[in-house]
């Protein structure tokens, strides 16, 4: 990982994982905003660079997946300040395009067989959330089962991208 790009990259999806599942379970809202924003910085920084990394070496569909994932985290940083129920407008936005975005990222042969997996696994669960969520439904950041038990499958999908990035120069 001598790359500077896999480096910052590597940083922000490990903030991402670390402080978005920190939100989650954080129940002081003002340290869950913080925690939140932190992750979704560090996810926008990463996901956008990502983007150009897989778009200059040829897989246009995983950059494409990157570019979706950094416009959805974009769109979720928008809500992470209010509280909980003003936010689900972004929140159901940017989970839907988080659901698009681990698809494009899952459906190439780019990543190992289980960050494949896990991220087709991710982005169902994350698409009935933001189904259920534009159907009126109202669900929160917080809710559970879903989205809650959705985000450890896409942690897990970060720590695969990470581990990919280690692996490459």
């Amino acid at each position: 990982m001598k790359s500077p790009v896999n480096i910052v990259a590597a940083i922000g999806l490990a903030l991402g994982g670390v402080f978005g599942l920190a939100g989650t379970l954080l129940t002081q809202r003002n340290l869950q905003a913080a925690s939140w924003g932190i992750d979704g910085a560090g996810l926008v920084v990463a996901t956008a660079l990502l983007t150009l990394k897989f778009f200059r070496k040829g897989n246009d569909v995983v950059a494409a997946g990157f570019l979706v994932f950094a416009i959805g985290e974009s769109i979720m940083l928008v809500g992470t300040a209010a509280c909980l129920v003003e936010s689900v407008p972004s929140f159901a936005a940017g989970t839907a395009l988080w659901s698009c975005a681990l698809l494009l990222t899952s459906a190439p042969k780019e990543f190992a067989g289980w960050v494949r997996l896990v991220g087709i696994i991710g982005s169902i669960l994350f698409g009935i959330t933001a189904a259920r969520m534009f159907w009126g439904e109202q669900v929160l950041p917080t809710s559970s089962p879903l989205p809650f038990f959705a985000y450890p499958f896409l942690v897990l999908t970060f720590a695969g991208w990470i581990s990919t990035l280690r692996k490459t120069a």
